[in-house]
């Protein structure tokens, strides 16, 4: 089970001189006061880092006894990443640090406004996140890593992510022109003539590369369906692989949940985007 401070307050920072053991930590701790909040403490010695719980008589005075030190990680378990750009108050950031770190179980952050945090057992949620390039970075990735980056209410949280290239499916299809749904960066197709569906250029023998939302377009402007490369993620699932997030163009807000997948709008909120990942958050827990 992962283990990271709820609050930044419940960790405090104590350099000593004795050995980082269990049996010397606890005749240095033992018996000497503790503010009330104190949970755990991140014990140094000599570049040497390890982590124990405070157990105190009682949390209501400003200060108590402690009267039990568990070592929840020795220094050879342990791991320091200094970042200074680091939120330790967010867990999914503190999951970012162990990542840095894999080999340690235990990870201590000295992260922004040099506030000190640690991640115990990293076990993030996984989530998938499928969407389509360009432009770049994928919309839905950076939105989701947006939230995540400052969701301090939100267990940590791994992003898988899975990029759809719409130029290499106009590629592999090799066709003589090309249309796409809107003039975005980097849109090309090799040497193929390439339109766009929002500038409803005149009919010509093209290949769509587009969603459902583009046929309906092109159907509504030509009175007909092109062949056409289907690039909606949801639609490129495949297998089932664990809770994913995707957007669809055919919703409009809100988000919809499709048996392990998390559908929200194309041109989604972030508050959408936190919703959906909330909703996927729950299935990894289900």
């Amino acid at each position: 089970m992962t283990v990271y401070p709820d609050r930044e307050r419940v960790v405090s920072v104590l350099d000593v001189d004795v050995p980082l053991t269990g049996d010397a930590l606890s005749a240095l701790l033992l018996g000497r006061e503790a503010y009330r909040r104190t949970r755990y403490i991140v014990a140094r010695r000599a570049g040497d880092v390890a982590l124990l719980e405070v157990h105190k008589r009682s949390d209501a005075p400003l200060f108590s006894e402690i009267m039990a030190v568990d070592l929840l990680a020795t220094p050879d378990e342990c791991a320091v990443v200094r970042d200074p750009e680091l939120d330790i108050s967010v867990p999914s950031q503190l999951a970012v640090a162990a990542g840095r770190e894999p080999a340690a179980r235990c990870v201590v952050v000295e992260g922004r406004y040099e506030y000190v945090g640690f991640i115990l057992d990293s076990t993030p949620a996984a989530i998938r996140v499928l969407d389509v390039i360009p432009p770049e970075p994928a919309k839905l990735v950076d939105q989701a890593r947006r939230v995540l980056a400052a969701a301090d209410d939100l267990p940590p949280v791994r992003l898988d992510v899975e990029l759809i290239d719409v130029r290499r499916l106009a590629d592999d299809a090799n066709p003589s022109s090309v249309l796409f749904p809107c003039r975005a960066s980097g849109l090309v197709a090799g040497d193929a003539p390439v339109a766009y569906l929002d500038q409803r250029p005149p009919r010509e023998d093209w290949l769509l590369i587009g969603c459902a939302r583009s046929r309906q377009i092109h159907r509504w402007f030509y009175g007909d369906d092109p062949p056409a490369v289907d690039t909606c993620p949801r639609e490129r699932l495949g297998d089932p692989v664990g809770p994913t997030l995707v957007r669809c163009c055919l919703i409009e807000q809100g988000i919809e949940r499709d048996g392990t997948t998390v559908v929200v709008p194309w041109g989604a909120s972030l508050d959408e985007v936190r919703r959906g990942l909330v909703t996927a958050l729950e299935l990894t827990q289900a």
